[in-house]
């Protein structure tokens, strides 16, 4: 497993019953359906992607990459936000990925 943000442990820290609430939550929602790991986390790299969030983008590629995604899945996931988002948007979502990618390589 990949060592978490300082900003996130340092949140978990202070509020330890708001993170495990929502840790727990984050289980119920992954357990709750008949996707694999690898679906979900490519579910959750597209919308991140959509929502614009650069942090949660780069946290959804690392645990992609964790749960067996290859680089080039994630681009193709990163391609697919093309024509629902923008050319635009999906190339600020892209170049997130490929920050993460460009470590990992």
């Amino acid at each position: 497993m990949r060592r978490l943000p300082d900003r996130y442990t340092s949140f978990i820290h202070d509020y330890p019953a708001v993170g495990e609430a929502y840790q727990a939550l984050g289980g119920a929602v992954s357990e709750c359906g008949p996707l694999d790991k690898r679906t979900q986390r490519l579910v959750k790299l597209s919308a991140c992607i959509a929502a614009g969030l650069e942090g949660g983008t780069h946290s959804a590629v690392r645990k992609a990459l964790d749960a067996g995604c290859k680089p080039e899945e994630l681009r193709h996931c990163a391609l697919m936000t093309l024509t629902t988002i923008g050319f635009p948007a999906m190339m600020k979502g892209f170049s997130w990925v490929e920050d993460v990618l460009s470590d990992a390589e």
